[in-house]
């Protein structure tokens, strides 16, 4: 499914140049939780509900339904980056029941990875982005579950195309500046990362 700017939110680039480089931003959400599978290293058997990308070239968003996985990966291939958070070790991974492709394979830049290497920890996007931006997720990953098993599509696909955005305007942000920004949850101040990202 096409879409640029129905469900989409507007691209806001921060005078980020990509070089003639194709980046894809990836972002999923999935049908089951890891309650419902048995844990989190059974991510496989989430199943995918929907995944978005935004590709530079492209110049806008496109969502994919799980029928459209093989189009979605086939995307992820062509990339010259995939930019993620955390698309490493729970995306890819939710992927990889579609696909005997490795992903890993891919040249991606997984921010989570990158902020985890110099704080020695694990924060969320919504921290990163709102420290960062001013301006956090819409949803959480629990309110998609749901909307999942109500069969409300639009509203997963509007909140991950905003997902998506956070991750574009992050990574941009922090390959301009060299650093992005959290919360500090013992001094409650706001503290810089530094990130090379390309």
């Amino acid at each position: 499914m096409e879409t640029a700017a129905t469900t989409a939110p507007s691209n806001n680039t921060l005078h980020f140049d990509p070089k003639g480089k194709n980046y894809v931003y990836f972002d999923l959400e999935t049908q089951k939780g890891a309650a419902e599978v048995g844990g989190w290293h059974n991510k496989r058997d989430m199943r995918m509900s929907i995944g978005v990308t935004y590709s530079t070239e492209r110049g806008g968003y496109r969502i994919y339904p799980e029928s459209e996985t093989d189009e979605l990966i086939a995307e992820l291939q062509r990339a010259d980056y995939v930019v993620g958070y955390n698309v490493i070790s729970f995306d890819y991974e939710v992927l990889a029941r579609y696909s005997v492709f490795d992903l890993s394979a891919v040249p991606t830049i997984d921010m989570l990875v990158d902020v985890e290497a110099v704080l020695g920890k694990r924060i969320g996007l919504d921290a990163i982005a709102t420290e960062t931006l001013g301006a956090g997720k819409t949803a959480v990953g629990t309110d998609a579950l749901k909307w999942w098993k109500e069969g409300k599509i639009l509203p997963i696909a509007e909140y991950c195309c905003y997902d998506v955005k956070a991750t574009m305007l992050v990574h941009q942000f922090g390959a301009i500046h060299g650093q992005v920004y959290y919360l500090n949850d013992k001094t409650q101040r706001r503290e810089s990362v530094p990130v090379k990202w390309k």
